[in-house]
């Protein structure tokens, strides 16, 4: 997905949270920020902890962290 979209906007920077390329799931082309799927980037940290520490990271490392304009979006996809 990252490749494409890259392809797609090669005249826009878009800021990339390294590591979670397979967690990208779109791009908002109104403020050209990527988006990224919030369980996609959980099952990513669970291959190094345990959930319940993945989800708590998540929480408290990345998903309110505030990186400029270009901050990406962490799309909530948990419907059951």
């Amino acid at each position: 997905m990252l490749e494409k979209l890259i392809e797609i906007y090669e005249n826009e920077e878009l800021l990339i949270a390294d590591g979670f390329d397979d967690a990208i799931i779109g791009i908002d082309e109104t403020s050209m920020r990527l988006i990224y799927s919030q369980s996609k980037v959980i099952q990513l940290l669970c291959r190094e902890m345990c959930e319940e520490d993945a989800i708590e990271h998540f929480e408290y490392n990345i998903k309110n962290s505030y990186v400029g304009e270009k901050t990406p979006i962490w799309c909530y996809d948990y419907f059951i």
